[in-house]
């Protein structure tokens, strides 16, 4: 066993996972700033910077996370868990940077109210993701699964809340756009931010069998 005397027993996984969940939040309230200033050239520009950077970011962690595993002889939690959950989290933050993206290739000219309301409901989701996330170092107390199975449960709701929002979005859109290319534009972009509540809600079901599996 002197191999696994030689290897951390404790990597600083719960630091680190903290770490990418504040970057994710960075990354969608930029996102948010984004719609909220879309008219505005110099400002869109900035703030499509600062998603970009947030994204870059949250990279680094993953690849952290990712690295500390292999050296790490024993793991706070499952290493499977460790490995699905860090990278869920960075299809948040990527889905995030593809959505700001999307909206330059595509040269989407307006920001929809449904665009406005989806956004906020991301907003929300990642915060709520943040202090799920949060909650993970201290899940063997039972007060603290409770609270971190209760933000998931947040989060799911606003899920089931950015779901509706779609298909009223695709209803309206369907029925009222006359051009196609706006029609191919707003879908894309409208399921791009669905689809952020989905992973954020596919974080939230990993949070919640890391619970059940230590509490």
């Amino acid at each position: 066993m002197i191999f696994g005397k030689l290897l951390p027993r404790e990597g600083n996984f719960f630091e680190l996972f903290n770490q990418h969940a504040n970057h994710i939040v960075e990354a969608v309230h930029a996102f948010a700033e984004l719609v909220k200033n879309y008219n505005d050239p110099l400002l869109r520009e900035k703030h499509n910077q600062a998603v970009d950077a947030a994204e870059s970011a949250a990279d680094g962690v993953n690849r952290e996370v990712n690295r500390l595993l292999h050296m790490t002889f024993i793991t706070p939690i499952d290493r499977e868990q460790i490995h699905t959950l860090i990278n869920t989290m960075d299809d948040v933050a990527d889905l995030l940077q593809d959505a700001a993206e999307t909206m330059a290739l595509y040269d989407v000219r307006r920001m929809t109210d449904e665009i406005v309301r989806l956004t906020d409901l991301c907003v929300k989701c990642c915060e709520r993701l943040k202090a799920a996330v949060a909650l993970l170092h201290d899940i063997g107390k039972a007060p603290t699964a409770a609270a971190a199975l209760k933000t998931c449960e947040e989060i799911d709701r606003l899920e089931s809340d950015a779901d509706r929002v779609l298909r009223a979005a695709m209803s309206k859109l369907f029925r009222e756009e006359p051009d196609v290319r706006e029609v191919i534009k707003l879908k894309a972009i409208y399921e791009l931010l669905e689809t952020v509540t989905d992973k954020c809600e596919d974080v939230a079901k990993l949070i919640e069998g890391v619970i059940l599996e230590n509490s």
